[in-house]
C-alpha cells in the first residue's frame, strides 16, 4: 500500500472509538485513540498573521478608514493555547509538557532572541495560536533542518519561523539523545528529501528522529497490533486527567499536535460533552472521579481517586 489512502482522522472525540458509547468503559480499559493511517497533519496551511497597526506596533484601523481602532493582539500564553500532557510507553514517562512554575514550555522567544539561546542538535519549536506546532534541528551558522511543505530543507531559523515565536524544546522527550554531532548529521542527510521519499509524517517526528534516532518516529516504524502501549495522559485540571491509547507512537503524536492546534478549550469542551453528555445523577457510580496528576501513570483509562488530592 503506498500513501495513497485517504486520510483518517476525527472532528472531535465523539468518533474515538470507545468501548461504551457513553465514553465510560465498564471494564475499566482504557479509551482507545484513532489510528492516523497514511496521513499527515495540516501544519503546511499558510500562516494567518494577527492585525498589526500601520506602523507594525498595536491597534490598526480596518481598511485604512478613520474608524476605532482593533485591539492589539494579545501576548502568546501557552498555558491558554497548549494542552498540558504526558506520554507513557506502558509505565515509562517518555513525554512531559508541563506548565509548573518555572518550566521551560512557558517561554517563547522572538525568532531573532532564540537565536542566542540555540546550540548545533537543539530542537526548536515555533508556536502560535491555532496552528500545527513546527519543530526544526538547528544547526549552526543561525540556520535549520526542518520538514515543511512535504520536503526537508535547509533553512535560516528566521525564515523557518514564519514570524513565529518559538523555544528550545530538548526536554520534552526523555529518550537518550544522540551527540550534537550525530543529530546535525542526521538533519543534514535528509536535505532535499520530499514526498514519496520521507519516512515521517510531520515536523516533530522528523526532528525528533534526528536527534534520538529511534525507529518509533518513523512511518510504520511499529506494528499495530496487540495491546496499545501508548497512553496519552491530558490534564484537565490541576487534580483531574483523561488517557487515551495508541498502538504506535506516531499516531499518538498526530493526536497530540491535533490537540494544540485546536487549542486548549476546545480540547477540554471536546472531553467535557463526550464523557459527560449529562448531568449524572446523585450517587451516580459512573460520575467521573479524579486522576494522578501528570507525569504519573495513570493504573487505567478511567478516571480514578488522587490520594494526594486535597478536599476542601
Amino acid at each position: 500500500m503506498g500513501n495513497q489512502v485517504e486520510k483518517l482522522t476525527h472532528l472531535s472525540y465523539k468518533e474515538v472509538p470507545t468501548a461504551d458509547p457513553t465514553g465510560v468503559d465498564r471494564d475499566d480499559g482504557p479509551r482507545i485513540g484513532v489510528s492516523y493511517i497514511f496521513s499527515n497533519d495540516d501544519e503546511d496551511v499558510e500562516p494567518q498573521p494577527p492585525p498589526q497597526g500601520l506602523d507594525g506596533g498595536g491597534g490598526c484601523l480596518p481598511d485604512g478608514g478613520d474608524g476605532p481602532a482593533l485591539p492589539p493582539p494579545q501576548p502568546y500564553d501557552p498555558r491558554l493555547h497548549e494542552v498540558e500532557c504526558s506520554v507513557f510507553y506502558r509505565d515509562e514517562c517518555i513525554y512531559q509538557k508541563s506548565f509548573a512554575p518555572g518550566s521551560a514550555a512557558l517561554s517563547t522567544y522572538t525568532p531573532e532572541n532564540l537565536l542566542n539561546k540555540c546550540r548545533p542538535g537543539d530542537l526548536v519549536e515555533f508556536v502560535s495560536q491555532a496552528q500545527y506546532p513546527h519543530w526544526a534541528v538547528y544547526v549552526g551558522n543561525f540556520q535549520v533542518v526542518h520538514l515543511h511543505r512535504l520536503e526537508v530543507s535547509n533553512s535560516f531559523l528566521t525564515d523557518a519561523s514564519q514570524g513565529r515565536r518559538g523555544r528550545v524544546v530538548n526536554d520534552l522527550y526523555r529518550y537518550k539523545p544522540l551527540s550534537p554531532s550525530a543529530v546535525v548529521r542526521n538533519a543534514l542527510a535528509q536535505v532535499g528529501a520530499k514526498e514519496r521519499e520521507l519516512s515521517w509524517r510531520n515536523s516533530e517526528s522528523f526532528a525528533a528522529w534526528c536527534r534520538y534516532g529511534k525507529r518509533e518516529f518513523k512511518i510504520g516504524g511499529e506494528l499495530r497490533i496487540g495491546k496499545q502501549p501508548y497512553r496519552l495522559q491530558i490534564q484537565l485540571s490541576a487534580q483531574r486527567s483523561h488517557t487515551l491509547e495508541f498502538q504506535s507512537l506516531e499516531d499518538l503524536i498526530m493526536e497530540k499536535r491535533r490537540n494544540d492546534q485546536i487549542g486548549r478549550s476546545a480540547v477540554l469542551q471536546e472531553l467535557a460533552t463526550h464523557l459527560h453528555p449529562a448531568e449524572p445523577d446523585e450517587g451516580d457510580g459512573d460520575a467521573a472521579r479524579t486522576t494522578p496528576p501528570l507525569g504519573r501513570p495513570p493504573a487505567s483509562g478511567r478516571e480514578e481517586e488522587d490520594p494526594e488530592a486535597v478536599v476542601h
